[in-house]
């Protein structure tokens, strides 16, 4: 059974814009499988479609220029419409130049294009698409992906029941989630061998297609380095200062390095919320991954966690995972927030309704259980509401004016 994603529907409900419709996200995470779905989808309705990829040596002639691609277009559609698919992207020298070009023609044709993490993707074609796209990031597959694909989307609905009803066997596929993460390939092997051997694959693929070729990275080795270092310090705030005298690279080429991991979706920077800059830290970010699984792979635990209270920081990450993509649909921005005495609380939700402190618990909760960090900031700020995510935990109590609630992660889902 194929896995399915929740980003195929807004992709369909776009087909319909003259809009450019760009599909960004991590190497391996289900790019080319989306596209391939949509043009089947289309296909059916009978409906003009072509498929190229800059991974295709026999399609590369047509991407020499815009007059070549046209050319081919022409010969595939005549003089009428189409859907005109494009994989990878990134490997088009000056792709922003060159589809602002075919998109500034007026062409009968809607592009849908993909690729894979890049200075070039993120930035320079970001840039000269301005007004004539919609970018759209496909993430590695969810959590709620992972449980409806080993479900069948059986409770595709009704996942919150699941995880109360079927509690043994929800926490046994969320455990294997915690360890193997969401890259499609790792999801769909059913042994341990075969997964470690596809996560090993797409390691050295980042590393070497999209790390040494693309971005130009000389240092290889550190690099790695830093990866790992990274992976250990899930949810630690970053010291530029350290990370740069155990790699043995400069500070600045640690920031470099950094930025090239955030921007081919690798890690996630989570910068802090703070009001008052002498008592509250307000520079140094902390890292979360985008895939479990790639992390654990990084640290050389890769299906190695057998139980839940090992793998608090896997957990608290996978939260990070879960309000992002909550807060992402609502305008909000996920924050950490601490202090220079050391208080801290694990995020901070920012929205145009003010602040949600979050604090994360991998246990049973019960009520009455607010740490004095949370309190702290409650009374510091008194915000309307306070969540604490925990396994297991649902009902409500006020610490001040403050509501404090008591939220199972699921129902962030």
């Amino acid at each position: 059974m194929p896995i399915k994603r929740k980003l195929l529907n807004d992709l369909q409900a776009h087909l319909s814009q003259k809009e450019m419709t760009l599909v960004v996200g991590p190497r391996q995470a289900g790019k080319t499988t989306l596209m391939l779905h949509l043009q089947d989808d289309l296909q059916k309705k009978g409906d003009k479609t072509l498929f190229l990829s800059l991974d295709y040596e026999r399609d590369q002639p047509h991407f020499a220029n815009q007059e070549a691609l046209l050319g081919r277009l022409r010969l595939e559609f005549g003089s009428g419409q189409g859907y005109v698919f494009i994989d990878e992207i990134q490997r088009k020298e000056n792709a922003g130049i060159f589809l602002k070009g075919l998109y500034d023609m007026r062409t009968p044709y809607k592009f849908i294009l993909s690729g894979s993490g890049s200075v070039e993707l993120k930035e320079k074609v970001h840039e000269s698409l301005a007004g004539r796209k919609r970018m759209f990031e496909l993430s590695t597959v969810s959590l709620a992906e992972f449980i409806n694909h080993r479900t069948s989307c059986k409770y595709e609905d009704r996942l919150a029941d699941y995880f109360r009803i079927n509690k043994a066997e929800a926490q046994g596929l969320l455990m294997e989630y915690l360890n193997f993460g969401g890259y499609p390939r790792v999801v769909l092997e059913e042994t341990v061998k075969e997964k470690s051997a596809i996560i090993d694959e797409i390691y050295r693929s980042y590393i070497e297609k999209d790390i040494a070729f693309l971005l130009r990275v000389e240092r290889i080795d550190a690099f790695g380095s830093l990866i790992r270092m990274l992976a250990d310090q899930t949810g630690g705030m970053v010291n530029l200062n350290e990370l740069s005298s155990t790699a043995g690279i400069s500070v600045q080429t640690v920031k470099n390095y950094l930025a090239y991991a955030e921007k081919t979706f690798i890690i996630r920077r989570v910068t802090p919320w703070f009001k008052n800059m002498r008592s509250e830290i307000s520079k140094s970010p902390v890292m979360y991954w985008g895939d479990l699984g790639l992390r654990n792979f990084a640290l050389r635990r890769f299906g190695r966690y057998t139980a839940l209270h090992e793998a608090g920081f896997l957990f608290q990450n996978l939260i990070h995972q879960l309000l992002v993509e909550r807060t992402r649909e609502k305008g909000g921005t996920v924050h950490f927030w601490r202090t220079k005495d050391r208080a801290e609380v694990d995020f901070i939700i920012d929205s145009n309704d003010g602040v949600i402190p979050v604090e994360v618990k991998c246990r049973e909760m019960k009520g009455g259980e607010i740490g004095r960090s949370l309190r702290g900031f409650i009374a510091k700020y008194q915000p309307k509401e306070a969540w604490i995510v925990s396994l297991g935990a649902h009902e409500d109590e006020m610490q001040e004016k403050t509501r404090v609630r008591f939220i199972p992660f699921y129902e962030l889902m």
